[in-house]
């Protein structure tokens, strides 16, 4: 140690001053956003061996780990669920069975929403859900200032029968599903919305959706990048520990989900809607409006020309269920999994299945193997003429969806923790925590929520999460308590960024829809976001206690002490 600890690392390159200035700057380049995050996520990658912190092959084995293929097999399956629109049919059918009443209409899209982002992306289900709900949306203006103008032929005409003398419903008809987020539409301004009721309505769906992707993306360790830092971070930190896989994460995570999903429909539902719950929700058949009609021949108008479930659809389905009864067989915890079969224990991880099955994906050609002449067949012929073995997807496919930039960024935050802990970073950041000590365990976890969450609204959450892990895992160590007690709700608690259209990527694709302005987001936000704190601290002090033995300092975090202090 020395004693002058301000000196420019250059001027004396001690190896722990050397990483607190690595980190810094890569943390101010994550900040400022001055720089795209994957290029920031790179400095790690020259200035570690520049200062002699770490050799240049050994940061350059923390960029690529299990996690980057197991998330590469996740981007398979969503892109063959995306090429063969298995999302919107699942979106419609759900729709569906809501209905057309504005608060069921709402938490239908919610449901909808969380299901599909436990799987997929938070940003990519946003970006799947946001067109379909925007045909709906138009569906009801339209049909609004048809209902103004009395002049309900034109607005019911369906758009392809070229009958588009109003602009309104040919803005209809370019709301394609799954294309690029849309301008404003083209509807004159002063009947944008026929009354304020619709531009609430337009609004609550909106945000809705954003927060539901956010929720979605919380029960499932691959639902969101962050929750595969942190299982990352955490393995590579405590080998011993095997108790994050995708089970335990997953009993921890939907209860979670469940009443933030019906806490967050409520607020937006008083927020926007108002509160008289009875009407926006019945659901007997007399009370519903023309224009609710209308919207749900909208939707049903929608499934239809989706035509009957064709074959490409079904192997996908049937990949994606695969996949997540592989993912809970595989260790379930109370009762031995698929991996006891095999005599060398430890080898299989969830990213093998992920990987295995993605790999199927480009292997399985997407005609039927046997001949049969139905419509869906003629179709599929029609699309694969030049190749009759053309596989489920191709590489263009996933190329299109797979998030290298998070990829790169997640490398920089393991490098940045292991330069940390070879140069002993981490240990002197714990003993600058000690003070703590008084603190019960519940205190230290809000601290850590309500930081997270505040710092997380400006810095991406990947970044915030990076670099606030290590500290978090050295001071739980220090204050003797299970380090799982303060990393799984500050893990959960970075994603609730969800008041500025900065925050996250979904909140961007909605804002960019134009029917929500920044002030809305910041006070629906506010609200998503202290539910949120507030549901993980009730899980963490409740459920998450047995399932993660939190109220004993674990074997593998005592040995990981002992290791590093020598």
């Amino acid at each position: 140690m020395t004693t002058d600890r301000h000196t420019h690392p250059c001027l004396l390159p001690d190896s722990e001053s050397s990483c607190a200035y690595v980190l810094i700057v890569t943390a101010v380049y994550w900040v400022s956003e001055a720089v795209p995050l994957g290029a920031a996520a790179l400095v790690p990658a020259f200035l570690y061996p520049l200062f002699g912190v770490l050799k240049s092959s050994e940061v350059a084995a923390e960029y690529f780990k299990d996690t980057t293929l197991l998330l590469m097999g996740v981007i398979c399956l969503a892109a063959s669920i995306e090429k063969w629109n298995l999302h919107k049919r699942i979106a419609l059918r759900m729709v569906m069975i809501a209905g057309a009443k504005p608060g069921m209409l709402v938490l239908g899209f919610m449901c909808c929403t969380v299901f599909l982002s436990m799987w997929l992306s938070n940003t990519s289900t946003t970006a799947m859900v946001m067109p379909i709900a925007e045909a709906v949306l138009q569906q009801l203006i339209s049909t609004g200032i048809a209902d103004a103008q009395d002049d309900s032929e034109n607005a019911t005409d369906t758009p392809d029968s070229g009958d588009c003398e109003k602009q309104e419903v040919c803005t209809l008809s370019e709301v394609h599903i799954a294309s690029p987020p849309p301008k404003k539409p083209k509807i004159r301004r002063n009947s944008m919305y026929p009354t304020k009721r619709d531009h609430m309505i337009c609004k609550c769906l909106s945000l809705s959706i954003t927060y539901a992707a956010t929720i979605g993306g919380l029960i499932t360790i691959t639902g969101t990048s962050t929750n595969l830092i942190f299982a990352e971070q955490f393995n590579n930190r405590y080998p011993d520990a095997k108790v994050i896989n995708f089970g335990t994460w997953f009993i921890f995570g939907l209860p979670i989900a469940l009443i933030m999903l019906l806490l967050t429909w409520v607020w937006l539902h008083f927020l926007f809607l108002g509160c008289n719950f009875k009407e926006t929700c019945s659901l007997s058949k007399k009370r519903k409006t023309r224009r609710e009609m209308l919207s749900e021949k909208r939707i049903h108008d929608e499934y239809h020309k989706l035509g009957p479930i064709s074959y490409p659809e079904v192997v996908t389905g049937v990949f994606f269920i695969l996949m997540t009864l592989l993912w809970f067989t595989r260790e379930p915890g109370f009762v031995p999994g698929w991996t006891s079969l095999f005599e060398k224990k430890g080898y299989r991880t969830d990213a093998t299945v992920s990987v295995l099955l993605g790999f199927l994906l480009f292997l399985i050609p997407a005609r039927k193997p046997w001949p049969s002449v139905s419509s869906s067949q003629v179709k599929d012929d029609e699309e694969s003429e030049e190749d009759p073995l053309a596989p489920m997807i191709t590489w263009k496919d996933f190329q299109r969806l797979m998030p290298w930039e998070i990829v790169i960024l997640v490398g920089g935050g393991y490098a940045l923790a292991a330069g940390c802990k070879v140069s002993g970073l981490s240990m002197w950041i714990g003993r600058q925590l000690e003070p703590m000590n008084g603190l019960p365990p519940w205190a230290v976890t809000l601290l850590a929520c309500l930081l997270v969450s505040a710092v997380t609204e400006f810095a991406s959450n990947p970044a915030t999460l990076t670099v606030f892990l290590p500290i978090l895992s050295a001071l739980s160590e220090t204050l003797q308590i299970n380090p799982l007690h303060t990393l799984i709700p500050s893990t959960m608690c970075v994603s609730f960024g969800v008041m500025l259209p900065v925050g996250n990527p979904p909140n961007a694709i909605v804002f960019s829809y134009g029917h929500v302005q920044i002030s809305d987001m910041v006070k629906a936000g506010f609200g998503v976001n202290l539910i949120g704190v507030f549901v993980v601290m009730l899980a963490i002090m409740t459920w998450g206690v047995p399932l993660f033995q939190l109220n004993e300092f674990p074997a593998w975090a005592v040995m990981r002490n002992v290791t590093s202090s020598l």
